[in-house]
C-alpha cells in the first residue's frame, strides 16, 4: 500500500512539473491564442465619445476582447480619406468601460483602422466593427460615410468588417432594441468566415426592428442645395444641404427594408470595377 501511494505521489509531482514547464514555455502571444476569445477592433466616425460607439462596444465585448481606436472628434462624411499632409496624434482615453484598451486618434476613421491594425495591435484582429453611426448610411450614403470607409479599410487590411448605422441622427438615439441583432450578425460573421473582400453595411430603423433582411443598395441620390450666408464681418459662406431622392421602388432594397421596420444587410465590395461593362467598353475605339 505504501509503495502504491509513493508511486502515485511521484506521478502527481511529475505531472505538476510538466505543467509548470509547459506554462513557462508559453509566450504571451501563444497564451492569448489559446484563450481564443475573438480580438475585435472598434472604431466609428462620430468620435471616441459617441453613444453609438459606446453601445456597440458594450454588445460586442460580450463576444470578444475589444480594442478601440477612434477619431478624437467627429469625422463624418470622410469616406475612406486618410491623413497624409499633417501628423497624427494619439492618446489613451477612458470613455468605454467594456474595452480592453482604447485610443483616440487625430485622423480619419480609415486612419484609425490603419493605425489600430499596424501600430496598436501589430496584427490582424478577428473582426473590425464600425459604428453605430448616428444617421443613415444606406444606399448612396455609404459612399460618403466615414463609418463604412473604416470598414472598407479593414477589409483592405485583410480583416472581416461590419459597419453599423441607425436612422436616427440624435445624439440621444436609443440602441437597446438592437442588441440581439448585432450579436447575431457578429456571431455569423465570425462563424461563417466572411470573406475579407466583402464588407457588411448594416442599417437599422430608429425604433422597433421586425427582423433582418438581406438587400441591395437602393438607387438614390441627393439634390444639393447651398445656403448662402454672410458672417459678421461681411464674408460670404455656404452651408451644404439637400433633399434625399429615392428613385427605386423595388422591395429588394435597403431603403424599402428600413422604411418597413427591418434592419438591412447589404454586402459590398471595395473593388469598384464594373465587370459587366468591360466587354462593351472593349468595342470602343481608343486609338485615335
Amino acid at each position: 500500500m505504501y509503495l502504491i501511494q509513493t508511486i502515485q505521489k511521484n506521478l502527481f509531482d511529475f505531472n505538476i512539473i510538466l505543467v509548470v514547464q509547459f506554462l513557462n514555455s508559453l509566450t504571451l502571444k501563444k497564451m492569448l491564442k489559446m484563450a481564443k476569445r475573438p480580438l475585435i477592433l472598434a472604431t466609428n466616425d462620430d468620435g471616441i465619445n459617441a453613444p453609438g460607439l459606446k453601445y456597440l462596444v458594450s454588445v460586442v465585448s460580450q463576444i470578444g476582447d475589444v480594442v478601440i481606436v477612434a477619431p478624437d472628434s467627429a469625422k463624418s462624411a470622410t469616406s475612406q480619406a486618410i491623413t497624409i499632409n499633417s501628423p497624427l496624434y494619439v492618446s489613451k482615453s477612458n470613455y468605454h468601460l467594456k474595452s480592453k484598451f482604447e485610443y483616440q486618434l487625430s485622423g480619419t476613421p480609415a486612419d484609425c483602422v490603419k493605425f489600430g491594425v499596424n501600430e496598436i495591435l501589430k496584427k490582424k484582429p478577428d473582426l473590425c466593427v464600425s459604428g453605430i453611426n448616428h444617421g443613415a448610411n444606406s444606399s448612396i450614403n455609404a459612399l460618403y460615410s466615414g463609418t463604412i470607409g473604416a470598414a472598407i479599410e479593414a477589409a483592405i487590411q485583410g480583416v472581416p468588417a461590419v459597419g453599423f448605422s441607425i436612422h436616427d441622427y440624435s445624439w440621444d438615439a436609443k440602441f437597446n432594441h438592437l442588441e440581439k441583432f448585432i450579436k447575431s450578425i457578429i456571431l455569423n460573421v465570425l462563424n461563417m468566415k466572411l470573406p475579407t473582400n466583402i464588407v457588411l453595411n448594416v442599417n437599422f430603423p430608429r425604433s422597433k426592428v421586425k427582423g433582418l433582411k438581406i438587400c441591395r443598395h437602393a438607387n438614390t441620390h441627393w439634390e444639393e442645395n447651398f445656403i448662402k450666408r454672410k458672417n459678421p464681418v461681411g464674408k460670404i459662406y455656404y452651408w451644404l444641404t439637400g433633399n434625399f431622392i429615392n428613385n427605386d421602388n423595388s422591395n429588394e432594397t435597403d431603403e424599402y427594408a428600413i422604411k418597413n421596420g427591418y434592419g438591412s444587410i447589404v454586402p459590398i465590395r471595395f473593388d469598384l470595377t464594373a465587370k459587366d461593362y468591360i466587354h462593351e467598353l472593349e468595342k470602343w475605339e481608343f486609338n485615335g
